[in-house]
């Protein structure tokens, strides 16, 4: 019997390949119109945009649940809005797209980034296209959505007569706002400061940032979208430099501001002391990368304030004269260890003394100091002239000439949830802070909170910033 050489045994094998997978590519695309696509969300929605500025790209998945591959006829964006809409579809870029294939049982990208064009409005628009698919005759639409927002760009902006920054559209802050001596800046109730990355605002002369309950002052960081899912990029601290109060910058007032996410916080420069240099009400100083209030060998004044979160102390204080009366002190800082108590207090002990600066006095009442550091780095206050009174501390301890009727190791049950980036210093019903408050200390200026409520309305004042309010009975049946 004549051998067939092995050589031909494997020719043979793959023409037999061959064919087969030549019948699988004639008959491998699906012309049926309900074999269409399947996408990772109905809707792609960006969220608010400086108008001039692309969006964050968004990331659209398209499955072909099909055996077969399918061809898309059709990728393309209706332009049923002004915005402007560009498309990258698997790693190639373009407006309109054609012929697009997927194997069966797999996938593609499809990136959307959004432009909006100024829109000639102080508040914002939202604009509404479809991103169009069409696959055997049939079409299929996902929703685009954004929001756009004009706003007014200041470049390095230097004040050297005094002014007003007036209510309208955000303001975004290039290099370093600054403020020069013997000139006062006046901020109106509603605006908001949107600071670049690692700018900052200096300010030598007055700062007047007077804002209301309805229509508070903001100044924070220019990025407005999402860090993750549906957390806003507020959590992150360091996003701008901060605020600056020269030596020779006095009498500066801040009332129902939100200062958040700086790199540095405030700071007030050294000064005469006998003169006051800034003055807070309801105001909130939250999220820095190191302290988020300092003061040195200054005259401030804070009532029904809340200082929050920070990698440093949330209150910093170097001598000087202080008042707090119905503060929230407060620590849960998300982005590393933090490394100083919440209370940090330097330059107050008679060991202290240098030249003729004056020693610390200061006064903390119906106060609030916790969270997940130490509350105050000196335990003993003995021969210093600080005073806490009326506050709330987690550590445990008792009461002495420095520390008069102070609830120890309590706990103010605070709404704040750190795992959710749920940071709210309102008290719960069972909080330890509830009428715990001296109201001869509650002047008439300070008697509402931040959110309007009465200080007095109860027999008893509330520690802390924010008054308590009666949690609404639930029905568990």
């Amino acid at each position: 019997m004549k051998r067939i050489p092995l050589y031909y045994i494997f020719l043979a094998v793959l023409a037999v390949l061959c064919t087969g997978v030549t019948g699988c590519i004639e008959d491998d695309f699906t012309t049926s119109p309900s074999d269409v696509l399947a996408f990772s969300t109905d809707t792609i929605a960006f969220d608010t945009i400086f108008t001039d500025l692309a969006t964050p790209t968004a990331k659209l998945m398209v499955y072909n649940r099909n055996k077969k591959m399918v061809k898309i006829s059709s990728i393309r964006v209706k332009g049923e809005s002004d915005a402007r809409f560009y498309l990258n579809v698997d790693g190639v870029k373009g407006s309109e797209f054609h012929d697009v294939e997927i194997r069966g049982e797999d996938s593609m990208y499809v990136f959307v980034q959004a432009f909006v064009d100024p829109i000639g409005d102080d508040e914002p628009l939202m604009v509404e296209d479809k991103l169009e698919f069409v696959t055997n005759n049939t079409a299929q639409d996902i929703v685009i959505r954004a929001w756009g927002q004009d706003v007014e760009r200041l470049y390095a902006p230097q004040f050297d007569t005094d002014a007003v920054i007036r209510a309208g559209k955000p303001y975004v802050i290039f290099d370093t706002m600054r403020v020069a001596a013997g000139v006062t800046l006046t901020i109106e109730p509603g605006v908001t400061l949107h600071f670049h990355d690692k700018a900052a605002m200096a300010v030598d002369g007055t700062l007047k940032a007077v804002g209301t309950r309805e229509k508070r002052i903001h100044f924070r960081g220019d990025r407005i979208d999402k860090v993750v899912g549906d957390t806003d990029f507020d959590i992150m601290s360091g996003q701008w430099g901060g605020i600056a109060f020269g030596p020779d910058s006095y009498d500066n007032e801040m009332s129902y501001v939100y200062v958040r996410s700086s790199s540095d916080g405030i700071r007030l420069d050294s000064c005469d002391v006998s003169r006051q240099k800034f003055y807070a009400l309801n105001s909130v100083f939250h999220n820095s990368s190191s302290d988020v209030f300092t003061v040195r060998h200054s005259n401030a004044v804070f009532e029904g304030c809340e200082f929050s979160e920070a990698r440093g102390a949330s209150f910093y204080a170097i001598g000087g004269v202080i008042s707090a009366i119905n503060c929230t002190f407060a620590n849960y800082y998300l982005f590393s260890a933090i490394d100083r108590s919440i209370v940090t207090l330097e330059y107050l002990m008679p060991a202290d003394k240098r030249g003729d600066t004056p020693l610390m006095s200061a006064r903390f009442d119906n106060c609030i100091i916790y969270g997940n550091s130490s509350d105050i780095n000196i335990g003993d206050l003995t021969g210093c002239d600080v005073l806490i009174r009326n506050t709330l501390l987690r550590s445990d301890g008792t009461d002495d000439a420095n520390f008069i009727n102070c609830r120890w190791g309590g706990d103010p049950k605070f709404f704040t949830i750190r795992e959710e980036y749920i940071f709210d210093y309102r008290l719960h019903d069972t909080s330890d802070a509830i009428a715990l408050g001296n109201p001869e200390v509650c002047s008439e200026r300070m008697r509402y909170d931040l959110y309007g409520n009465d200080r007095l309305a109860s027999q008893g004042i509330d520690a802390g910033a924010y008054v308590w309010i009666k949690e609404p009975e639930t029905n568990n049946q």
